[in-house]
């Protein structure tokens, strides 16, 4: 499933990849992965994720122009 707004968020708040996947314990490759929907974001990272960016997870899904 793809995340369109978690590479947004990412670039937005003047982050690397490098930085959340240390935030996220996975590696930067994982990360890259998450970003190009090349392979699946368990929930409890979307969820992590969220609540990085304050942000709600339809946010993320982009089911709500609405953070």
């Amino acid at each position: 499933m793809k995340f369109p707004n978690i590479r947004n968020l990412r670039e937005d708040h003047d982050k690397t990849q490098k930085e959340l996947a240390d935030y996220l314990h996975v590696t930067q490759t994982t990360y890259s992965k998450y970003e190009l929907d090349k392979i699946s974001i368990p929930i409890e990272v979307i969820i992590k994720i969220a609540d990085y960016y304050d942000v709600s997870v339809d946010y993320l899904l982009g089911r709500t122009k609405d953070n």
